[in-house]
């Protein structure tokens, strides 16, 4: 029985461990895309209109090209919508969207911690009956020899 319960005690601390290595992946997209949000900030505060930047075309390539109207800013809303704002909306827009960004990792930071500490729990129980089955062990050799 014991062998038997340290196996899905086993099995459980690995699919734990799992779920916790693809939350840490998730926080790290989330923190790349607020990388990406503090960047596009810095860009909309210091950029004028006629500056030249390299507007990117998708498979690495790129195209040079004169901002027209800095005041005239178009932001990704999420499920495919965006709208054009005047600079400090767009702004505020990106400030909200990094807000939103900081409750999501703090949401699943949470997530990490219940499950690293449903880890140690579980790691404490399989001690324990690997304990166990080295005491029932030492006991079982200690009565197999004859007295004499």
């Amino acid at each position: 029985m014991g062998q038997q319960q340290l196996q899905q005690l086993s099995q459980e601390l690995q699919e734990i461990e799992e779920q916790i290595e693809g939350l840490q992946a998730n926080v790290e997209a989330l923190r790349q895309e607020q990388t990406e949000v503090d960047e596009a900030i810095e860009a909309i505060e210091t950029l004028e209109t006629g500056s030249t930047v390299q507007m990117p075309l998708g498979g690495g390539a790129y195209l040079r090209t004169t901002i027209e109207n800095i005041d005239e800013v178009i932001v990704d809303l999420g499920a495919d919508y965006a709208a054009e704002f005047e600079e400090g909306d767009a702004v505020n827009a990106l400030e909200n969207k990094k807000d939103h960004l900081d409750d999501q990792i703090d949401e699943l930071n949470e997530e990490i911690a219940e499950l690293e500490t449903e880890s140690d729990e579980l790691e404490q129980q399989a001690q324990q009956l690997q304990q166990q089955a080295m005491q029932q062990q030492m006991q079982g050799m200690g009565q197999g020899q004859p007295d004499e």
